[in-house]
């Protein structure tokens, strides 16, 4: 008989479940794409679901639970870290507290009512949660593991190594020292939502110039060069207040933090220049220090920090190792994988086998679609659609993509982590020098600075960028070649700030950062076939070979997973097509939209 391991993360952030038969992934899924609530931190009940129906199983089969870190280590740590800073943290204290009481001090008695079976429930710790996420599926028969975060349970930032005997830990850094919770204080000084702005961080650092490096340098990290590092707490406030800085921060930062939806400033834009330029240093230095100890030519990673594209991308550049893979779903939603994997090859002792490419299966993990489901529920909204082979729906869309028409791509089994990689995604024409501002101000409803990820046929990927290798979860930064770019004016190279937005960087624009860097996502044949088709035919019509590839939502909402979603998302916004299977629907033919228009008021902004 089959051994069946549900891996759940809950009631932090990101809450998610993922089902191994056998040691291999049949399903995985965040709950937010369920409940449509981004980052649902709740018991992952619909994504339990999910996962049982994709497997075709009950409940009463299940072998194992797993869960991804040690609540009481947590409770542990916050007790002993409120008693040292009492009274200074008791509003802090007294909030947390009624949490743990309520819920999470209970958290095995609540998986055990919500599975309703006589399963054994096993814990994990947090970060061997994310290196058994990093290693177990990578294609590597051995590397070095780095994890990085906010924090989990203890520990901040781990290393090690994972060969066939196992996963083992050669150093870390504890709490309250995390070079998460130093971005994630940047992202709140700036203006952000902590644990969803880190992106526009990065997004924002390369319109400013790092001239607070020095200083944070100085003042606010301690860095050693075997990539240790200590934090002055004095700057911060999230070991005993409620905000992420303190006042001695605003004191070298030249006034308090950007008030969230206020104007952005040339200040917050170099803020951001000199958190990514340190955070990158850090991460650059584990990463050499890992290579150091474990001799090894690969790395994974995983956790928060590791979503750090532009700093992945300075590791494989500037870096000691050969090869790195990143867990696509590296943040605490991947901690469900990692935990039922750990209980596989760890607790099970089972022999884990090396194949070609990773385990994860392009990471498209969750719900998939009949077209009589698709066609149902199309009929039941009232919308107007043409089915169609796939040839045609192939040629259509690269025909109206090459027009510059943005499309709706909702395809196959939906993607497991942040990344939208051609099963739910926004695509739209790079080489258009409008795109990037339609698109985020028309569409996602959000900042005009956030730059957009090409997807780019593999075999093509070292004729746009300089970049020779796989890249297929989105999760490497490299340059444009310096072929394709434009060279600026006199006059152009003077701007600054917002300004450098006016000023096409490539032949590409639309996915040229003002840096002229971009975020690559390579797209195989064997990983994504109908994908693949759409980037050719785009490719034989116009003679470019990759596409503009952004998530399928808006701001504040997760990304779609249904028809019913894909649809919704389709009318409030002014995408053009919508293509869903093999069913194709034009904006102009679609009967009026009643929805509510206060809809965007219930929308929690990011």
């Amino acid at each position: 008989m089959s051994t069946y391991i549900l891996g759940l993360s809950a009631f932090y952030h990101d809450s998610a479940a993922c089902l191994l038969r056998d040691g291999h992934i049949v399903a995985a899924s965040q709950e937010e794409r369920f409940t449509r609530k981004k980052h649902d931190p709740d018991f992952p009940h619909q994504a339990v679901e999910y996962c049982l129906r994709e497997a075709g199983i009950s409940r009463s089969e299940l072998n194992y639970v797993a869960f991804y870190d040690k609540p009481l280590l947590t409770f542990e740590r916050l007790l002993e870290t409120h008693l040292a800073t009492a009274p200074v943290g008791i509003r802090l204290f007294w909030k947390s507290m009624s949490v743990w009481m309520k819920k999470k001090l209970w958290i095995r008695y609540l998986i055990e009512d919500a599975i309703g079976e006589d399963v054994p429930v096993l814990f994990g710790q947090h970060h061997e949660s994310h290196a058994a996420s990093a290693f177990y599926p990578s294609p590597f028969e051995e590397a070095a593991i780095i994890t990085l975060d906010g924090v989990g349970e203890w520990a901040t930032t781990s290393y090690g190594h994972g060969n066939s005997e196992g996963i083992f830990t050669l150093g870390e850094i504890k709490f309250p020292h995390s070079l998460g919770l130093f971005y994630s204080a940047f992202t709140y000084f700036t203006g952000f939502k902590v644990n969803s702005g880190e992106y526009k961080l990065m997004g924002l650092a390369p319109y400013g110039q790092p001239r607070y490096a020095d200083i944070i340098l100085e003042k606010i990290i301690d860095l050693k060069d075997d990539g240790s590092f200590r934090l002055n707490t004095r700057y911060f406030n999230y070991i005993s207040g409620l905000t992420m800085t303190s006042s001695s921060m605003n004191e070298i930062l030249g006034g308090p933090p950007r008030k969230p939806e206020s104007p952005l400033t040339q200040r917050e834009m170099d803020i951001a220049a000199s958190c990514q330029k340190v955070t990158e240093e850090v991460m650059l230095r584990i990463a050499k220090q890992a290579h150091k100890e474990t001799g090894s030519k690969n790395l994974c990673m995983a956790g928060g920090v590791a979503l750090n594209c532009v700093g992945n991308g300075r590791i494989l550049r500037d870096g000691p190792f050969e090869k790195i893979w990143i867990q696509p779903a590296a943040g605490d939603a991947g901690g469900a994988l990692g935990a039922a994997m750990s209980i596989w090859y760890f607790y099970l002792r089972n022999k884990r086998k090396i194949s070609c490419g990773d385990k994860m299966q392009s990471s498209l993990l969750g719900p998939r679609y009949s077209d009589d489901q698709i066609g149902q529920d199309l009929y039941n909204l009232g919308a107007v659609a043409t089915k169609m082979d796939e040839t045609e729906i192939i040629s259509k869309t690269a025909k109206f993509l090459a027009e510059e028409k943005v499309i709706g791509w909702h395809q196959g089994r939906m993607e497991f982590g942040p990344r939208a990689l051609g099963a739910r995604s926004i695509l739209a024409d790079p080489r258009s020098p409008k795109t990037q501002s339609v698109v985020n101000l028309k569409i996602k409803f959000r900042e005009s600075f956030r730059p957009f990820a090409p997807s780019v046929l593999i075999e093509h990927v070292s004729d746009y960028f300089e970049l020779d290798v796989e890249s297929s979860y989105m999760l490497q930064v490299a340059s444009v070649n310096k072929n394709r770019r434009i060279v600026m004016t006199d006059r152009e190279k003077k701007f600054f700030g917002i300004e450098k937005l006016k000023v096409p960087r490539s032949d590409v624009p639309a996915i040229t950062h003002v840096d002229y860097s971009a975020r690559i996502q390579t797209v195989s044949k064997e990983a994504n076939p109908r994908y693949h088709k759409l980037i050719e035919e785009f490719y034989r019509i116009t003679g470019c070979p990759l596409v503009v590839n952004t998530s399928f939502n808006i701001r504040g909402e997760p990304i779609v997973c249904t028809p019913e979603d894909a649809y919704r998302c389709f009318m409030r916004t002014e995408i053009d097509f919508l293509v869903i299977g093999n069913f194709f629907l034009s904006k102009i033919d679609q009967p009026f939209w009643t929805e509510n228009e206060d809809w965007r008021e219930d929308i929690e902004l990011d």
